[in-house]
């Protein structure tokens, strides 16, 4: 016996085989030797071969958008390589690269098919094998799946969020040197009479009553800052341009200052005019700060709302509350492609007993998808319907891509499906959206044509028992 027979027979899928059907096996098949970093096969290549790892250790993994998805290590006496084969795929859909030096045993596709007809043992170990391996790498796919969009939505808040606390940042800062010029412009007290502490009071009263509710046409803006300009430097006023626009925008205009410089000495008129420019810059500001910091909470609260946190796994919710919380998380990825969303709801919709944060993955995955499918759209639309259907309900989610290939539609569903390229996808997605919809009891499906997809959830709005959905 050949020491490559002897070390194939201690292969657990070949254990039961006699020394005939080894030295069949040896024949048909050719040992490979390779150096620590080089690849025996590239994800895409030709699903030739299944192999065996004499000695020495090698990994499998796929290389996804921004890292590598390490599927198994594999090492000596390790039988692998049979997944795309028994799957019926045409390729290897992952790479396999050597770790150390590596002896490895490779068995040409149709001898592989010829032992498992020929030996009821070697098939049964095999399935096995095969059976268990696919439920590892369908757990680390869902896992990767999971990570992957975790790390979509927390880039897209973090830009969302930096928007708003850029601005409370900003507004801050300027509030600050503001504040610090109130004591630089200031007016003491002792230097003015009542009856002008009182005038004050009022033109800033007035001023504040007849802010403009929109902003100015910039024409009419600057024509209004010359007229003030020029009324300023008439009066020997220094630098008005510095408090200028502020003033226009407030709304002031030649007669207003007329009347105010006619109530308060000219001594301290510069004074009181900065006084004024200062207070509303800083209302403006406070005004900014508070938006900033609204925005910011609303985001925390469609975290909140998404995820269920601090929530039991089952909750009787409204079902546009998961779908308006999703579109915010997704908000910067609408945003970028600049995708309209509309909205056509049913607002007199049952609620609906649901594990709110898995029903949020099924939004997540249809919405990403209609996402990606309106990239070279020039006027991107999606739109969400919900409607009631006696005891379920129904949410639709459409966009005006270019629809899904008539070829592809009938493995939509499939697990590792996908028509993304190459680290783009793991083609769970929705075949986790799937799973999930029928954990509820409902059904998902889907109609398309170029130029409209629709997917359809349908639900039923009381959660079926474990028995009723078996």
């Amino acid at each position: 016996m050949t020491p490559l027979i002897e070390t194939l027979q201690q292969v657990a899928v070949f254990s039961d085989l006699p020394p005939e059907q080894l030295e069949w096996l040896v024949a048909q098949g050719q040992e490979t030797w390779l150096e620590p970093g080089h690849i025996l096969r590239q994800e895409g290549d030709l699903a030739d071969c299944v192999f065996v790892m004499l000695s020495g250790e090698l990994r499998v993994y796929q290389d996804m958008a921004n890292h590598e998805l390490v599927l198994a290590t594999y090492q000596t006496l390790d039988f692998f390589g049979e997944l795309p084969i028994l799957t019926g795929e045409r390729q290897f859909w992952a790479s396999g690269r050597a770790i150390s030096s590596c002896h490895i045993f490779e068995l040409p596709q149709a001898a592989f098919w010829q032992l498992l007809s020929l030996c009821p043992s070697v098939t049964r170990r095999v399935l096995s094998t095969m059976a268990q391996r696919m439920l590892d790498v369908q757990s680390l796919y869902k896992q990767n799946e999971k990570l992957v969009a975790l790390g979509t939505l927390a880039a897209g808040l973090a830009h969302e969020m930096n928007n708003p606390a850029a601005a409370i940042a900003r507004c801050s800062r300027d509030l600050s040197e503001l504040l610090s010029q109130l004591t630089t412009y200031g007016i003491t007290p002792p230097a003015l009479t009542p009856s002008q502490q009182q005038a004050i009071a009022a033109a800033y009263q007035e001023m504040e009553e007849q802010l403009p509710q929109s902003p100015l046409d910039p024409l009419i803006q600057s024509d209004r800052e010359d007229e003030l300009t020029r009324w300023l430097e008439d009066h020997a006023f220094p630098t008005p341009w510095q408090i200028v626009p502020t003033l226009v925008s407030a709304g002031v205009d030649v007669p207003w200052l007329d009347r105010l410089a006619i109530q308060i000495a000219p001594e301290h008129f510069p004074k009181v005019l900065n006084y004024f420019a200062i207070a509303l810059s800083s209302k403006d500001l406070l005004k900014n700060i508070q938006t900033g910091a609204t925005r910011i909470s609303e985001l925390v609260t469609a975290i909140k709302d998404y995820s269920f946190m601090d929530q039991a796994p089952i909750q009787t919710l409204d079902i546009h509350q998961g779908l308006e919380s999703t579109l915010a998380i997704l908000s910067h990825r609408l945003k970028q492609a600049g995708i309209t969303v509309q909205r056509d709801y049913d607002r007199n919709l049952s609620s609906i007993q649901a594990y709110g944060s898995e029903l949020n993955q099924v939004w997540t995955y249809l919405i990403d998808n209609a996402i990606d499918a309106l990239t070279e759209h020039p006027a991107p639309t999606i739109k969400l319907r919900t409607y009631q259907e006696e005891t379920h309900l129904l949410v639709e989610i459409a966009d005006n891509g270019p629809g899904i290939p008539s070829a592809i539609q009938p493995r939509i569903f499939e697990a590792f499906f996908t028509t993304k390229a190459t680290g783009q996808g793991t083609g769970l997605g929705l075949d986790m959206a799937y799973r999930v919809v029928r954990k509820h009891g409902g059904d998902i499906y889907f109609e398309s044509i170029p130029g409209n997809t629709q997917f359809y959830v349908r639900l039923p709005t009381v959660l079926p028992s474990r028995d009723e959905l078996q």
